[in-house]
């Protein structure tokens, strides 16, 4: 499988130490806050059909590139293939990391949280409606892991492979 992943761990194309997939997801994470928020603006426009799908398509593209980016560490070498050529201290990129991780799975199951009882809800009627208020509230706290798993994810990437 490692040679058909070759190009995973070519240079990637923002001009850092950073890997090929690295530089793909880190931009994906960037850019992903954003792409929440425009489906977010959907459901304020009460463009309800339209904002469930673009939730549910950005959530199942969202996990396939977890799962890219995990392939990618996993087969890469890990935290230590990673750390290597950073200017700064292990302890401190240990500790961003393990934070960034932390608010990743969090997030996550927040997400899926989000994600199915939406589904449901909006099934029987419930959303919009009756159970709006609470839909709000768990969108906009998995919003916010969203939020600082983007920049905390920016930040890792930064202290690998920038400095």
């Amino acid at each position: 499988m490692q040679d058909n992943m070759n190009y995973m761990f070519q240079a990637g194309f923002l001009q850092t130490r950073a890997p090929f997939f690295m530089d793909v997801v880190t931009l994906i994470v960037a850019i992903l806050p954003i792409i929440v928020y425009a489906s977010i603006i959907l459901a304020k426009k009460k463009q309800f059909k339209l904002h469930a799908l673009t939730q549910n398509l950005i959530f199942v593209v969202s996990v396939i590139i977890i799962g890219y980016f995990e392939l990618g560490v996993r087969v890469g070498g890990g935290f230590d293939a990673f750390i290597q050529g950073s200017g700064v201290s292990q302890t401190y990129v240990s500790i961003v990391l393990i934070t960034h991780i932390m608010i990743a799975i969090i997030t996550l199951f927040y997400w899926i949280r989000t994600v199915l009882n939406a589904n449901y809800q909006f099934r029987k009627g419930l959303i919009p409606g009756s159970q709006s208020k609470g839909h709000k509230l768990l969108a906009f706290k998995t919003f916010l892991g969203i939020v600082f798993t983007s920049f905390s994810g920016i930040w890792v990437y930064v202290l690998l492979f920038i400095y």
